[in-house]
């Protein structure tokens, strides 16, 4: 379990996490919603360690993140940010490869490369695993992002954004190799998202977030409703029914 305790952080006197605590279980799929400024990702990057809270407390089974060593916090968790830029020409193979670096420390041995092969298995990136990154669809290249994160082999993944700039067919195809990874391989995912139709189809548990606070939290179920939405985004959202899926109707 993913623990937070009164977690807050300011840039410039200006409160962007305020006094937020959330708990989120294993073995499933948490979503983060809420508009522009809500403190999704900031929150996220407080959790992996990526950015350092100003106070309160965040424990993963137990133990604090901020007392934890970074070579055992990364082999516990992993992160993926919205924006992956990386100034060298790397295969789909050797990014792969970087998600074992807590473990080998660059110098791969055959277990290493055994847990590259299989992400990439699992990503259906054989065909394209020798190509460079900047040869490869804007879906192809996050799904590589995600191999790589696979590979690292940790039991908490954080996904900042990750259907950022992907067209429909791509962004579904990343949500339901997610839902596969959490139903097949057992690992905990949590996810910042902006379309909300996603986070209802594929999300087992959603924290909504306003102005550094956390609205509502719940099963998927209780957060899309019309009178929740309407106090999270200030808009009448109508609900449809499609395939035993909550749909939100926003377009008009």
């Amino acid at each position: 379990m993913v623990e937070v305790k009164n977690v807050s952080k300011a840039y410039g006197g200006k409160s962007v996490v305020d006094q937020v605590s959330v708990k989120v279980a294993k073995g499933m799929i948490t979503s983060f919603i809420g508009p522009n400024g809500a403190g999704k990702s900031t929150l996220l990057s407080m959790i992996s360690r990526l950015i350092p809270k100003d106070s309160g407390d965040i424990y993963i089974d137990g133990s604090s993140v901020s007392e934890t060593k970074s070579q055992e916090l990364a082999k516990k968790i992993s992160i993926l940010k919205q924006t992956n830029h990386i100034n060298i020409r790397l295969s789909v193979r050797e990014l792969v490869s970087f998600g074992r670096f807590p473990y080998s420390q660059g110098r791969l041995n055959d277990k290493d490369w055994k847990h590259v092969d299989e992400a990439i298995a699992y990503m259906d990136l054989e065909s394209m695993q020798h190509k460079f990154l900047d040869q490869l669809s804007g879906g192809q290249r996050q799904r590589a992002y995600i191999a790589m994160v696979l590979a690292q082999d940790t039991e908490y993944i954080l996904l900042d954004e990750p259907l950022n700039n992907l067209d429909m067919k791509h962004s579904v195809q990343i949500m339901k190799v997610l839902r596969r990874m959490v139903d097949e391989l057992g690992k905990t995912i949590i996810l910042v998202l902006h379309d909300i139709n996603f986070a209802s189809c594929y999300s087992d548990r959603i924290v909504a977030l306003k102005d550094g606070r956390v609205v509502k939290d719940g099963p998927t179920a209780e957060i899309i409703d019309p009178a929740v939405l309407l106090d999270i985004y200030d808009m009448d959202i109508r609900i449809e029914t499609v395939e035993e899926h909550k749909i939100c109707i926003y377009f008009t």
